[in-house]
């Protein structure tokens, strides 16, 4: 019942879409321009690198706030499974960001939101997950690269840190962590299928914070033309 109610919390605090409603101020509907995405790639493409920062930072703290809430409300109650209140209190943040049901189910794809589940599960994801997800972007440029390393890396490290006794709880809760994670991480890669087949033809577009090469600037018919190709980032 827990774990029920964990992403529950969490499905209500990841519906909250910081892009769209920051789109909404801005006068558009952001799914209707760029890749269609409620996103911060697509966020910082259409409306600049300060909205995209914004976006990102509000979809990474709402569900740092929901997994902290999740853990004041029940930790003290149930230590013998604690990575577990965090991880379906994360689980439901995802979904609901990737198909909030106020929006048609039609939301991003969980990457900055993933993010904050990582700060707020342990502070050893941080550095790896900073080296991960912008270490590759800084080099690349390229953004559906570094959020599917940050998930696999995510992964890797819980099972890492699970199996040298970090989390303190018993293997079946152990296991019962990394199936959910698993889940997780095969949904990220699915809400990146356009980007990774985009990947294997050389065709994935480069996002820039500041500098953006003439390729790379949409005009509002490259926009149409791109929407609906799949969508970029959370």
């Amino acid at each position: 019942m827990i774990r029920l109610i964990c992403a529950l919390i969490g499905y209500a605090f990841g519906s909250i879409q910081t892009a769209y409603i920051l789109g909404k101020i801005k006068g558009i509907d952001i799914r209707e321009h760029g890749s269609g995405n409620a996103g911060t790639t697509n966020t910082l493409r259409v409306l600049g690198t300060k909205a995209g920062l914004i976006v990102f930072a509000g979809d990474m703290l709402k569900s740092i706030i929901a997994v902290l809430l999740c853990k004041a409300l029940f930790l003290k109650t149930h230590m013998d499974i604690a990575p577990l209140i965090t991880i379906y209190t994360g689980l439901g943040c995802v979904l609901g960001h990737n198909f909030p049901f106020y929006l048609k189910f039609k939301g991003g794809k969980g990457i900055a939101t993933t993010g904050g589940i990582m700060i707020a599960f342990h502070w050893y994801y941080i550095p790896v997950g900073l080296l991960l997800f912008f270490g590759n972007f800084f080099i690349t440029h390229i953004v559906s690269i570094g959020s599917m390393l940050l998930y696999t890396g995510f992964f890797v490290q819980t099972i890492i840190m699970g199996q040298h006794g970090v989390f303190n709880v018993a293997q079946p809760v152990l296991n019962e962590l990394y199936i959910v994670l698993a889940f997780m991480t095969l949904l990220a890669f699915f809400m990146h299928r356009t980007n990774i087949r985009r990947l294997l033809t050389g065709n994935e577009r480069k996002t820039y914070l500041i500098k953006k090469n003439k390729m790379d600037i949409e005009t509002n018919n490259d926009a149409r033309n791109y929407k609906g190709e799949g969508r970029d980032m959370e």
